[in-house]
């Protein structure tokens, strides 16, 4: 090849650099000029972006490097290959998913050796550098690959169990169970809240089972009491392949997806001119499968070698002919997990001895989620008070777990919500959680606008953190924080977990008045099966003031008549790809929030959207996985909307079409958050007329490359968060106009290489979030010290340095490293 006679020695050389150019921009022009959002493109668009500076770094050092000159001659020839494939990527049809799978494979391959060659082979280099820059590469990976927030669109092996106790040798028989040669399906049963789920995290975890099929052949799918096929085969299509197609039915999904677990099993390998077929094992975990679902799972019985099936569930299966039955802890494990659970922290608080353990340990029957909750529940309570319970429950007409059943375990449960007078708060948040389905993640930003309004919380979301922390420390719900070093009013990437009993308890008391009299009113309904109450269409109004309405895959949009005069807040949450607002709304004089989720896999069209305009007190508007642009076909003027909150929105052409000024449809508008729209090239210049607005949030919007000029009229503006905006590459100077901004949130923009020239006429900027900003090198322009009121710098350790002749001249300044762990375990399969 040409690229052999141009490497000289064992420096990178001309031929490198060019190569490596040319590789850059093709991808950054078949991103720019084709539809292709695919985020192999996008991660390997940002490897080069990071890495880039590190060949700067090795042409400006002229320096040889320790390696044999074939490792850069090979990378050379890959780099050129990968061109070409990037190329031939672009071209292929999205039907063709598994020629598309392949291709991915290969670029993929390419992404890891140029990972591999800067950071295994070149030692001569800054070794922070080096590994700072490989963990921007690993953390945006990371990101673009967990494209699911919610719910989870991958279907990646979750995160092992905290603290698991009595589960090793149920583990060892489970998995010597599932990997004999004859045992295709296996089923995990046993009642609800006994482990299942814990314990298969473990095997995912299990070293012997990660050798066998590997971390990327294993797939965690929930399934929950109302599975939709075809996005449960998207998600396995979404952890394999880029571009997911659309399945036109059940048939037809399952057809797709016994062709792409025959491409996995066989494992062609890349960068040869003839694959080679080997064996690749696959392992498919469905979790949390209801009764009733036998021909669910027979339709993923495929005849591939190497290929398991795992499934838990509260049910036997009779049909199937391997079940592991997993029993409930021994009186030993339970003591530990029971201690651990109602042990504070630092261990101070006094747990009674004797009989009274017993009689709790008993009562809980050995089921983990029992002890764990009861036990949070009596955590630094007096000994009268653990008395107390006891005898309470030995004076109840209930057997307690005498059948081991899941509703015994339900009114185990229900004793450890008893919560003093100056909590009631915290149980009313709590039984808020049942308004969401099963086995779906529910982000904090939601429960913060809902309980900003119901429960009369602070819009901050200050306590309504500490009650999430609250529910947490009992053990009623887990609350997931996935970034540190964010200040106290920025949790919009943080989510709760709830086990489905614990959803199931939640509802079960927010149900115990008449439909008429209670204070949340929650309804799954399964196809067009309304309610009996509800189709008699009784006219006394209800009392809710929380009305939840999950809709499965199948439903019509055929809605009856309500009477919901006193609804604040209205969570609606689907799987259709087109959904209709229900006519009743225009009666909800009061409502305050709308929560609208889509948890299909593809964005829906949201119809009927005019009938907000009969809404006079709505404040807050949350849509998630919605087509932007059908809803401004006839643009609805919001008067007194102060919030608009878009995830995973498809915004297109959104804003830019209207005949009435942006500011006109958002006059009291003060909150604008936009989070992982991949479609978001630049904010509409209308946005920019809100001059009202106090707070804008762009994050993960890849493709966003620029802000408008006209930001600068924001005047209004205190925050402005642009985190993990890739594309990102400079702000405008017009910045300099936004006197109240006081928060400024640049983190993970790797594009920047510069601060605004003007930057210092921000004289009200008291905190700046610059982390991972990877190519910000330059000198701070001089104009930063005029940042008076600049209290706080959060910042990784080479822009420290930066900062260092700063902070001589402002004493007061702090400078805090982002606290980021160097992990490079994802390097580790390829060494």
């Amino acid at each position: 090849m040409a690229s052999a006679s141009l490497v000289g020695g064992a420096a990178l050389g001309p031929a490198f650099e060019k190569v490596f150019s040319i590789l850059y921009e093709t991808v950054k022009d078949v991103i720019t000029t084709t539809c292709m959002f695919e985020s192999i493109l996008e991660r390997l668009k940002s490897t080069i972006d990071v890495l880039e500076p590190l060949v700067n770094e090795i042409r400006r050092s002229n320096r040889e490097l320790d390696r044999p000159e074939e490792v850069i001659k090979g990378l050379i020839e890959k780099m050129e290959e990968g061109e070409k494939l990037v190329r031939d990527y672009s071209k292929l049809p999205w039907w063709k998913y598994l020629m598309r799978y392949r291709y991915a494979k290969k670029l993929s391959k390419l992404e890891d050796a140029l990972c591999l060659f800067f950071g295994l082979e070149l030692p001569v280099l800054n070794t922070r550098n080096v590994l700072e820059t490989l963990k921007g590469v690993n953390d945006i990976r990371a990101r673009m690959n967990l494209v699911g927030l919610n719910g989870g669109l991958l279907c990646a092996i979750p995160a092992p169990p905290d603290f698991p106790v009595g589960l090793d040798f149920p583990l060892k028989e489970l998995k010597l169970q599932l990997l004999k040669d004859e045992v295709s399906m296996l089923v995990l049963t046993a009642p609800g809240g006994c482990g299942k789920t814990t314990l298969v995290k473990m095997l995912c975890h299990d070293k012997q089972i990660k050798g066998i099929f590997k971390d990327n052949n294993i797939f965690f799918v929930p399934v929950s009491n109302t599975p939709n096929l075809k996005v449960i085969v998207q998600k396995l299509f979404r952890h394999k392949v880029d571009q997911v197609p659309e399945f036109f039915s059940d048939e037809d999904a399952i057809n797709q997806l016994e062709h792409l677990l025959n491409q996995i099993g066989q494992n062609h390998s890349t960068f040869l001119p003839t694959p080679a077929p080997q064996n690749n094992p696959i392992l498919l975990i469905l979790d949390d499968v209801w009764s009733g679902s036998e021909s669910l799972l027979e339709k993923f019985a495929f005849r591939i070698p190497n290929y398991k099936i795992l499934v838990t569930s509260r049910t036997s299966f009779p049909r199937f002919s391997f079940t592991y039955k997993l029993k409930p802890l021994n009186d030993e494990d339970a003591m530990v997990l029971f201690r651990h659970s109602a042990t504070p922290q630092d261990g101070s608080s006094y747990i009674p001895g004797g009989d009274t353990v017993k009689m709790i340990l008993k009562f809980c029957g050995g089921f983990p989620l029992a002890l764990k909750v009861i036990g949070s529940s009596l955590c630094g309570k007096p000994e009268g008070v653990w008395r107390s319970r006891v005898m309470e429950w030995s004076n109840s007409d209930h057997s307690f777990l005498s059948s081991s059943t899941s509703s015994d375990l339900l009114v185990c449960l229900q004793r450890s919500l008893d919560f003093k007078d100056d909590e009631i708060i915290i149980k009313k948040c709590f039984l808020d959680l049942g308004s969401f389905p099963e086995d779906q993640r529910i982000p904090v930003a939601v429960l913060i606008d809902m309980w900003s309004e119901l429960h009369e919380l602070d819009e901050d979301g200050i306590h309504a953190i500490a009650n999430l922390h609250e529910i947490a420390i009992r053990n009623l719900a887990n609350l997931v924080v996935t970034r540190k070093n964010v200040s106290a009013v920025d949790n919009c990437e943080d989510f709760v977990l709830q086990h489905d009993l614990l959803r199931e308890l939640a509802i079960h008391q927010s149900s115990l008045e008449p439909i008429e009299q209670r204070k949340r009113l929650i309804m799954d309904i399964s196809g067009n099966n309304l309610p009996k109450w509800w189709t008699e269409q009784r006219q006394q109004p209800i009392n809710a003031q929380l009305l939840s309405i999950s809709t499965d895959d199948v439903f019509s949009s055929s809605w009856c008549n309500i009477q919901p005069p006193k609804v604040e807040v209205l969570v609606l949450n689907f799987q259709t790809k087109n959904y209709m607002l229900p006519e009743f709304v225009d009666k909800m004089n009061i409502l305050k929030v709308l929560v609208v989720t889509n948890y299909g896999f593809f964005p829906a069209e949201l119809g009927n959207f005019q009938i907000l305009k009969s809404v006079p007190s709505l404040k807050k508007i949350r849509l998630e996985k919605i087509s932007i642009p059908s809803l401004c076909k006839a643009p609805v003027r919001f008067t007194s909307l102060k919030k608009i909150s878009l995830f995973m929105c498809n915004i297109g052409q959104a804003f830019r079409n209207y005949t009435i000024q942006v500011s006109d449809i958002f006059p009291k508008l003060l909150e604008i958050n936009i989070d992982y729209c991949k479609d978001l090239v630049e904010v509409p210049t209308g946005l920019c007329d809100i001059v009202c607005l106090k707070k804008l949030s762009i994050t993960n919007c890849h493709k966003l490359s620029a802000l408008p000029q006209g930001i600068g009229k924001l005047r209004n503006l205190e925050l402005l968060r642009l985190r993990s905006c890739t594309d990102l590459w400079e702000l405008p100077e017009s910045i300099r106009s936004l006197h109240e901004l006081s928060i400024l949130d640049i983190s993970d923009c790797i594009s920047i290489t510069k601060l605004p020239k003007h930057i210092g006429a921000l004289r009200n900027l008291k905190e700046l979030h610059m982390e991972g900003c990877l190519r910000l090198r330059s000198q701070l322009p001089p104009s930063i010290l005029d940042l008076e009121q600049l209290k706080l710098v959060i910042c990784d350790e080479e822009r420290v340095k930066l900062w260092e002749s700063i902070k001589e001249l402002h004493p007061n300044l702090e400078i805090k490293v982002a606290e980021k762990d160097i992990n490079l375990n994802w390097l580790s399969n390829h060494f």
